[in-house]
């Protein structure tokens, strides 16, 4: 996989579209994608109040502290101060009104991609943080929804569910299926971030898709290699 895409939390697969699928509110287009390559942003990102007040966001469109901390159940002082950050490093912005932990928030980007390409060692570093960070995250959840189908509102049991295949094809032949992929799962993403587009009824249903090589019928050997040369002497720290 050449990206990780994701829609704030939910993890996209590589879309055609990727990051130049701007547009402005106004056409009915979701927000433009962000592309991120600073470490500082990454590492900002993973933990969880933020990606639940990322989540939050997203979800009711626009939130004070005070709001965020009676969904959350944490202190108005520290949803504050999450916000803060946030917005600090481009993920929302104040949408205007109010004062103080009064002041409503709103997210500035559909969703992020995180290229595999980074060129800061630090990048690379806060890089494959975030993304274990948010997969576990995201498939531990997944488990736990999974785990409670009895109690989700009638029809939905029916209308949703889970399924793995197995196909065999090439790098290029699967660029192009998750790129296909990608254009079904976001059909109704212009609803993200705009509880006013969203029809009667409507749910937030997170689809997870994940593809990954079976490198044990490949016959690759994914054993771990040990580190060429000598174990480093340890340093003490006084």
């Amino acid at each position: 996989m050449p990206s990780d895409e994701m829609m704030l939390p939910d993890l996209r697969p590589p879309a055609a579209s990727g990051v130049a699928a701007a547009g402005a509110a106004e056409s009915g287009a979701a927000e433009p994608f962000r592309e991120l390559t600073d470490a500082r942003a990454m590492r900002a990102l993973a933990h969880p109040v933020r990606l639940a007040l990322i989540e939050l966001l997203g979800h009711a469109g626009t939130l004070t502290a005070t709001q965020a901390s009676d969904l959350l159940g944490e202190s108005p002082a520290n949803c504050a101060f999450h916000l803060r950050t946030l917005a600090k490093y481009g993920y929302i912005e104040e949408a205007g009104g109010g004062h103080g932990r009064e002041r409503p928030w709103r997210r500035v980007h559909a969703g992020i991609r995180i290229p595999d390409d980074q060129e800061n060692p630090q990048a690379v570093l806060a890089a494959g943080l975030l993304t274990d960070f948010l997969a576990g995250t995201l498939l531990e959840r997944a488990r736990r929804a999974l785990a409670q189908r009895g109690s989700w509102p009638a029809g939905w049991e029916a209308a949703l569910g889970q399924g793995e295949y197995i196909s065999y094809m090439t790098v290029d032949e699967a660029r192009q299926l998750l790129a296909d992929l990608g254009e079904v799962l976001t059909r109704h993403a212009d609803r993200l971030n705009h509880p006013e587009r969203r029809p009667s009824g409507a749910m937030p249903i997170e689809i997870l898709a994940v593809a990954y090589p079976l490198l044990h019928l490949s016959g690759i050997d994914t054993a771990p290699r040990a580190a060429a040369g000598p174990a480093p002497t340890p340093r003490s720290r006084h």
